[in-house]
C-alpha cells in the first residue's frame, strides 16, 4: 500500500478546532471552545439554535462548564508580572461568567469587590441555594487604602459567589500564615470539611464545620488530600500518601469514628462525583480492565454501553447530565485524530460534535500501538510506538520523544507531535520510564534520585528493544522533548553518549541545581516543596552530576534549544545557560526563543514556529530518506 501524500505541517501544529464542550444540566444546550481560521471562539447552541458565538480574543482558554442550564463559566489564564514577589511571573487563571439569560451579570469572577483580586484561586463545586446558583472560589483578599491597593497575603480564602449577581461572601477564612487550607462544600453551601496542612511541620488535619476532629497526619511532602463526600454525603473521602509512596483513600464519617480504608489495590483512572452536591457516585479502574462502577446501576449500565461502543479507540468522558442520559464523549486513536460525540444513551445515539484536526484524514493518521519490554534491571515497562503512514515498519529512522512531568504517561492515541514526526517518514517512541504514572506508586517511585540514571537508560532500552525487533535503525535516531522530556534529550546527547544523531529541548532542564533553587525561591522558601524536590530528586549535593549544563563539552550531536520567554514552570534561564555551555564548549546548538509563548506552547502562531523549527533540525542531521 503507497503511503499517502502527507498533509501540511501546519496541520499539526495547529490548535484543535475543538478544544472543550460541556453540556447544560438540562441537557438541552451545548458550550465549545472551537478554533476558526486562527480565531478562538465560544460557541453556545439550544436545540440546534446559535445562543452565542463570540470571540474569545487572546486570553488562553483553558476550560468551560456550565453553572447551571443558563449560565456558562469559562476558565482563562494570563501571564501577569507582579513586583514584590518571590517570582518574576505568574500565570494566573480567571473564571468568565457568560450569561445565556439577560439581565444576569457578565464578567469575571470578583469582578465587583474591590477587595479581592480577580483571579480565582481553586475551584469548590457549585450549589443551587434556595433556587439561586452559588460559586466557591477561592480568591486572594486585597487591602484598598485610597488610591493604592496590596495583596493582604497569597493565601486563599473561600468565597461564595452569586453567579446571577456576581457578588461575593466569604465562606471560610484564609489559613494562617505557612498553613495551606483545603474545603469540602456540601450540597446546602456550607463548608462541611476543611483540610489543614502546615508547612513548616508537615502536620494535617480534617476537621468538619461541628463537632470534633476527624483525622490527623503527618505528612512532610503535603501528599494529603480532600477527595470528596462518600455516597450519601454522611462520610468523607480523603486521600494520603504512606511512607513507601503508596497512595491510600480513606472514608470517615462526618459526625467522627473510624477512617477505615477504601479501594485497596485498585488502580483509579476516573472518579466520578455529584457535581450538585460533592458526592462520590462511582469511579473508573486503569490498567487492561478499564472497568466502571457505578453506585447506580442504571448509571453502570449508560457508561459500561458508551464505553462498549467506543472499543478500540481512547474515549473520555468530557461532560455529562446528572442522570448521565447525555454525555460528552472524546475519541482519540488510530485513525481518529480526536473527535468529539454528543451520546444520547437512551436512544442509543452518538451524533459527532466535531473534529480536533479535520485537516488530517483517517489514512494519514500512523499507526499507534503499545509496545512492552524490560528494563537492564528487568523492570517492566512500555512505550507508545508511532508509526508512518503507509510504510513498512522496517528499519525506520527514529525520534525518541519522552514525555514531560516526570509524574506523567502516554497512552496509545493521537499525539499531535509524534503525528507530525511519523508524516514525515520517522517511527516516533514515547516511552513511559520509571517515575511516570498509569502503573502503580512503587513504579512512579522508581524513578525517585534516578534522573539521567535508570530514567535515562530506561528510553534507550526501549529503543534497543524496537532495534531487535527490526523496526527501527538506532543508528538514525535523534531524541526530542519538552519539559522533563527536554532534559531527557539534553541528557541523551550529554551525559549519555553515542545514542542519538541530534537533540531537540523544548523549555528543557539543563541545570538541576538552578531548578531546584529556583522553585524553592518562587515558592516564598517552602520547606515543604523542598523535601518533595529532594525526595525525587535525591541528595541535592549529586544535582551537578546529572545536569546536561555541566556536561556541555560531552555534548556528541548538535542541541536545538526552544523555549518561551513566558514560562513560569521551567525559567527560560535554563535554556540561556545551556546555550552558553554549549558555545564555550566549542559544540555545535541552535537556541529559539518564543517571545510571549508559556510553558504550554499555548499560542498557535509559536507552536507552529516551535513545530517547524524542530522538523527542518531533524530533518538536517537525521533525514528520513
Amino acid at each position: 500500500m503507497a503511503a499517502p501524500e502527507a498533509p501540511p505541517l501546519d496541520a499539526y501544529g495547529e490548535l484543535p478546532r475543538i478544544e472543550d464542550v460541556a453540556i447544560s444540566p438540562d441537557g438541552q444546550s451545548i458550550a465549545t471552545v472551537a478554533q476558526d481560521e486562527g480565531d478562538r471562539r465560544v460557541i453556545v447552541m439550544k436545540d440546534g439554535k446559535p445562543l452565542l458565538n463570540g470571540s474569545s480574543g487572546k486570553t488562553k482558554v483553558r476550560a468551560i462548564e456550565w453553572a447551571d442550564s443558563d449560565t456558562v463559566l469559562l476558565t482563562n489564564s494570563s501571564t501577569v508580572s507582579l513586583f514584590g514577589f518571590a517570582a518574576a511571573k505568574y500565570e494566573l487563571s480567571g473564571t468568565i461568567i457568560l450569561p445565556m439569560k439577560p439581565g444576569n451579570e457578565s464578567g469575571l469572577v470578583f469582578a465587583k469587590n474591590q477587595a479581592i483580586a480577580k483571579t480565582t484561586r481553586g475551584r469548590y463545586g457549585i450549589r443551587n441555594i434556595a433556587g439561586r446558583t452559588v460559586g466557591y472560589f477561592g480568591g486572594l483578599a486585597l487591602d484598598v487604602d485610597g488610591g493604592e491597593t496590596r495583596f493582604r497575603h497569597g493565601r486563599a480564602t473561600l468565597y461564595a459567589v452569586d453567579i446571577q449577581t456576581n457578588r461575593a461572601r466569604i465562606a471560610a477564612a484564609a489559613p494562617a500564615e505557612n498553613h495551606y487550607r483545603d474545603w469540602l462544600v456540601d450540597a446546602a453551601g456550607n463548608v462541611a470539611v476543611t483540610l489543614d496542612i502546615s508547612e513548616t511541620t508537615g502536620v494535617w488535619k480534617i476537621t468538619p464545620a461541628k463537632g470534633q476532629e476527624l483525622a490527623r497526619g503527618v505528612d512532610p511532602t503535603g501528599d494529603v488530600s480532600l477527595v470528596s463526600f462518600g455516597k450519601g454525603g454522611s462520610t468523607v473521602i480523603y486521600q494520603v500518601e504512606d511512607e513507601d509512596g503508596n497512595d491510600r483513600w480513606f472514608e470517615v464519617p462526618l459526625d467522627g469514628g473510624e477512617s477505615r480504608e477504601i479501594l485497596n489495590d485498585i488502580a483509579i483512572e476516573r472518579l466520578f462525583v455529584d457535581r450538585s452536591t460533592g458526592n462520590m457516585i462511582g469511579y473508573r479502574m486503569s490498567g487492561e480492565s478499564r472497568k466502571t462502577v457505578m453506585d447506580d446501576p442504571a448509571h453502570q449500565s449508560a457508561l459500561t454501553r458508551i464505553f462498549r461502543a467506543f472499543s478500540g479507540r481512547e474515549a473520555h468522558l468530557v461532560d455529562w447530565t446528572p442522570d448521565f442520559s447525555k454525555v460528552v464523549v472524546r475519541t482519540t486513536g488510530n485513525k481518529d485524530s480526536g473527535t468529539w460525540f454528543l451520546v444520547d444513551v437512551p436512544n442509543r445515539r452518538a451524533d459527532p460534535i466535531g473534529d480536533e484536526h479535520p485537516k488530517i484524514a483517517p489514512e494519514q493518521v500512523g499507526p499507534i500501538s503499545l509496545v512492552n519490554y524490560a528494563a537492564q534491571d528487568g523492570l517492566e515497562m512500555d512505550g507508545v510506538l508511532t508509526l508512518p503512514p503507509g510504510r513498512e515498519a522496517r528499519n525506520l529512522p527514529l525520534i525518541v520523544l519522552p514525555h514531560g512531568g516526570p509524574a506523567a504517561h502516554d497512552k496509545p492515541e493521537f499525539d499531535w507531535w509524534a503525528q507530525a514526526f511519523a508524516s514525515r517518514g520517522y517511527a516516533v517512541f514515547q516511552p513511559n520510564f520509571r517515575g511516570s504514572t498509569g502503573r502503580s506508586d512503587a513504579f512512579r517511585h522508581a524513578g525517585d534520585g534516578e534522573w539521567s540514571r535508570k530514567m535515562q537508560t530506561d528510553i534507550s532500552d526501549g529503543v534497543a528493544e524496537l532495534a531487535k525487533r527490526g523496526l527501527v535503525d538506532p543508528r538514525r535516531a535523534c531524541i526530542v522533548g519538552a519539559s522533563y522530556g527536554g532534559y531527557a534529550a539534553l541528557a541523551g546527547v550529554t551525559l549519555q553518549n553515542g545514542l542519538y544523531r541530534c537533540s531537540v529541548a523544548v523549555a528543557g532542564v539543563a541545570d538541576l541545581p538552578m531548578m531546584y533553587s529556583t522553585d524553592v525561591r518562587e515558592s516564598g522558601d517552602s520547606k515543604m516543596l523542598g523535601k518533595a524536590l529532594r525526595e525525587q530528586l535525591g541528595d541535592p549535593k549529586r544535582y551537578g552530576e546529572v545536569s546536561p549544563r555541566r556536561f556541555a563539552a560531552k555534548a556528541d550531536a548538535p542541541v536545538l534549544l526552544i523555549h518561551g520567554k513566558d514560562d513560569t514552570v521551567v525559567a527560560y534561564r535554563q535554556s540561556q545557560a545551556m546555550a552558553e555551555a554549549l558555545k564555550d564548549a566549542g559544540k555545535p546548538y541552535e537556541l529559539v526563543t518564543l517571545p510571549g509563548e508559556d510553558h504550554w506552547l499555548s499560542r498557535e502562531e509559536t507552536r507552529k514556529r516551535m513545530l517547524l523549527e524542530t522538523m527542518r533540525f531533524v530533518q538536517k542531521y537525521n533525514p528520513a530518506d
